[in-house]
């Protein structure tokens, strides 16, 4: 679908048709995010916001161009904000004003290419190594910055193998070791444990020649408020650390928070006299609205708000897993996630109305803070009721998962107890 661009007439501004065609594309186009917000299941978009407060900042162009902790020429900004909100993060991953450095960026993908930037000018002879089921992101990196980059194995959680790990760290010894550590893969919601990716590089002859980015765009957020979970902190040996903003935090613009040590930026960075501010970013201009909109969700839930929400996310997750596996369907849920991985439908339409996210032969579903029982109600009935027609005559039968999530969560013919 296509709205096309129409020139004006020339009478247009005497009989306002021009307007009124607009507000009707407008209108169609209202309607259908509402739709398609009813039936958003398979993506980590937090949809449960109310921004009105912030209505009034829309008739401003604000730009936080250059290095948000350097004053520009350019004023209309919003940096007062950006560090602000950059602060907060630094308090949450236990790092000191003095000792980071970050900023707001566009998406998540933004984070990851600048913390892994950071890791190849730290080590510029360094190779990334990054488990086969880290986001493409991070392989777009290394394209990128035409860095060598080795793929681990994953174990059947998603979390990265780190016996496969150590193996390939010994095949290139002499080489310092850029890792990339999931705090939430992208298909399977699992986490890397970074205590034994830091015990496996010291043990192995890599102490003081590693740099570790850590990718929590969904997951770097959730974790701190979930009590058995391990912590990511400055106060081991990571280099940077970045989140989404659009996801669980309910940002209605794609953007990020990169946060990194102080000492590290200055490999990377350089001043630049027509802004009368450092270059140390990935964009030029970034989105001045974003921070904004961080900062006010920010100090409207704080962390106690923050921390019911993962619990209801985590409480939603068990249900839709128990639910699933009630049905007969095969299902895994990794500990600390609210990733529903199951069987994949067998009608596409399913999957394009429920906007769900596929890989082979399974499929998810993000628990989100806008995701209920009620919807998630809606869409069992439905899928039960189309399951019920794709295996009714007995020519087709499930397909086995036990290579995607484990025999012990697989429902197939074979493995169904």
């Amino acid at each position: 679908m296509c709205f096309t661009i129409k020139e004006p007439e020339v009478d247009d501004e005497v009989t306002g048709e021009r307007e009124a065609y607009m507000a009707s594309v407008l209108a169609r186009y209202r309607r259908s995010l509402i739709e398609r917000t009813k039936h958003h299941l398979g993506y980590p978009y937090n949809l449960d916001f109310d921004y009105g407060a912030l209505a009034q900042l829309q008739h401003f162009s604000i730009n936080n161009l250059g290095d948000p902790f350097i004053e520009s020429n350019y004023g209309v900004h919003s940096r007062q904000f950006e560090v602000g909100v950059l602060d907060w993060f630094a308090r949450l991953w236990e790092l000191e004003k003095n000792e980071y450095w970050g900023y707001i960026t566009n998406c998540g993908t933004e984070g990851n290419l600048h913390g892994i930037l950071v890791g190849r000018e730290v080590f510029p002879d360094g190779i990334l190594y990054a488990s086969k089921e880290s986001h493409y992101s991070v392989f777009k990196a290394a394209r990128m910055y035409r860095m060598e980059c080795a793929k681990v194995d994953t174990l059947i959680s998603g979390e990265i193998d780190c016996i496969d790990f150590k193996a390939k760290l010994l095949q290139n010894k002499e080489r310092p070791a850029v890792i990339n550590v999931n705090i939430g893969t992208t298909v399977k919601g699992a986490v890397d444990d970074l205590d034994m990716v830091i015990q496996t590089l010291e043990e192995n002859g890599f102490k003081g020649r590693f740099y570790i980015h850590c990718d929590g765009a969904l997951f770097g957020l959730m974790m701190p408020f979930v009590k058995r979970a391990p912590k990511v902190t400055f106060k081991k040996p990571i280099g940077s650390v970045s989140v989404s903003g659009h996801k669980f935090v309910g940002c209605p613009m794609p953007c990020g928070v990169q946060i990194t040590r102080l000492k590290h930026i200055n490999v990377l960075s350089s001043n630049v006299e027509y802004l009368a501010s450092r270059d140390a970013t990935i964009m030029g201009s970034r989105n001045g609205h974003a921070p904004i909109f961080l900062w006010y969700t920010l100090n409207r839930k704080g962390y106690r708000g923050f921390q019911k929400e993962v619990q209801k996310c985590l409480r939603n997750a068990h249900y839709l897993k128990d639910r699933l596996r009630e049905a007969g369907i095969g299902v895994m849920l990794n500990e600390l996630s609210s990733t529903v991985v199951f069987e994949r439908p067998k009608d596409e339409e399913f999957v394009r109305r429920w906007q769900l996210a596929c890989e082979g032969n399974i499929a998810h579903v993000v628990v989100m803070p806008n995701v209920n029982i009620d919807k998630l109600d809606s869409f069992l009935e439905e899928l039960s009721q189309k399951r019920s027609c794709w295996y009714q005559d007995g020519k087709m039968s499930p397909p086995c998962m036990a290579a995607d999530i484990g025999q012990e969560n697989c429902f197939c013919v074979l493995h169904k107890k």
